[in-house]
């Protein structure tokens, strides 16, 4: 009986121990469900708050920055250098007008001559026989028209009285006025020859001195064929520039210049503007302007190298700014400027002088504005960007 009894408390107890196991098993679940879902919650935020840093570190980082810098105002003047060299007031090549041998000359290179001096001498023999012979043909013209003449008067006389044929006169009055017309013809003859005998003597057209001699005592000599000498003026002295077209228009007859030679101990000489084209050259776009310089000490030598300065008036107030603030590509060549609230904007612009590291701009930007250096290539128009500018260099500021 005893252990009939036994036996269902035994299968009761096991059956319980089961129910409260599965009970703490679910509780065990429910709790690491529920601490999952915390902790997933949890790293929901953390990931939500990193990803909101990331973008805005994103965003931060897309946001451009570019250095700033200005503008700084031009010169009122230009100062324009333009290479020249010397020449005589007066220049000439001197050529023989007949043909001939020369057979003596008697001034060289160096020498200063005067207007009108003989320089040289060509023998021409034939045209001294061809001259003789004309002289000699113009007396017997003469003798021939006394002759004529005074048999004209005989026979005037003799047609007063009714003793001359008529006929016979007239004869006589035609042998007169022919011997007449060919005395003229003689003459004309004989001056002809003698201006061409006076081409013998080679003379200086104006003063100056002999800068070339070309020919020896015996040398064959055709005229207008071979230089004989050259002659120049050097005082005054002439020198010819050419302006660009961009300063053509500030150029006046009477304006002041400096003429400095390239010689280290000459000094800059002061001159002015005597001829101003009417005209630019179409090859070269300039404008020739001639200048007189003064050369009482002959010290200057037509054919020197010098430097010529021209100051210019600028009408408008030019700005310059770095060479590296140009943007130049298909459309021109343009500015990036910031503009208001930091915007990027691509100003086109007129350039003007070129000195290297600055560029001279004549249009386009205004004094104020903020230019962006070396720009990349990647900014748009009305882009919006971060402006850093460079501080000052002290020692450069105190050297300037």
């Amino acid at each position: 009986m005893s252990n009939h009894h036994q036996q269902p408390l035994f299968a009761t107890s096991s059956i319980e121990n089961p129910q409260r196991t599965l009970v703490a098993v679910k509780r065990i679940v429910g709790i690491l469900l529920l601490f999952l879902m915390m902790a997933g919650g949890c790293r929901l935020v953390l990931n939500q708050r990193e990803t909101n840093i990331l973008q805005m570190r994103t965003e931060a980082s897309l946001g451009r920055s570019v250095i700033g810098v200005h503008s700084r105002s031009g010169e009122t003047s230009h100062k324009i250098v333009l290479p020249a060299s010397l020449h005589g007031n007066e220049e000439t090549q001197i050529y023989a007008r007949s043909n001939g041998y020369l057979s003596a000359w008697y001034k060289t290179i160096g020498d200063q001559v005067k207007k009108g001096e003989l320089l040289a001498l060509i023998d021409i023999p034939e045209l001294e026989q061809e001259l003789a012979q004309s002289r000699a043909a113009l007396s017997q013209i003469k003798v021939r028209l006394e002759l004529a003449q005074t048999t004209l008067k005989r026979w005037t006389i003799l047609k007063e009285s009714d003793s001359a044929i008529e006929q016979e006169y007239d004869e006589k009055r035609s042998a007169v006025l022919q011997a007449k017309a060919d005395l003229a013809t003689a003459e004309l003859n004989v001056k002809r020859l003698e201006k061409i005998e006076s081409y013998r003597r080679i003379v200086a057209p104006f003063p100056g001195v002999i800068t070339r001699r070309s020919i020896e005592v015996g040398s064959l000599v055709n005229a207008g064929t071979k230089e004989l000498f050259a002659l120049t003026q050097n005082d005054p002295l002439r020198l010819t520039a050419w302006v660009p077209q961009m300063y053509a228009g500030d150029i006046k007859i009477g304006q002041k210049v400096s003429v400095r030679p390239i010689e280290a101990k000459r000094k800059t000489l002061i001159a002015q503007i005597d001829h101003v084209a009417g005209a630019l050259d179409p090859i070269n776009r300039s404008r020739q302007v001639e200048i007189t310089l003064q050369n009482k000490d002959g010290k200057l030598l037509p054919g020197s190298y010098v430097e010529l300065t021209i100051n210019v008036d600028v009408k408008t107030n030019p700005l310059v700014v770095p060479a590296n603030v140009l943007v130049i590509d298909q459309a021109g060549t343009h500015i990036v400027v910031v503009e208001n609230e930091n915007r990027i904007a691509f100003h086109p612009v007129k350039l003007g002088r070129d000195f290297g590291r600055e560029v001279e701009i004549l249009e386009g930007i205004a004094p104020k504005d903020v230019l962006v250096a070396s720009p990349s290539d990647l900014l748009v128009e009305g882009e919006k960007v971060t402006v850093i500018e460079p501080k000052p260099n002290k020692e450069n500021t105190a050297k300037s």
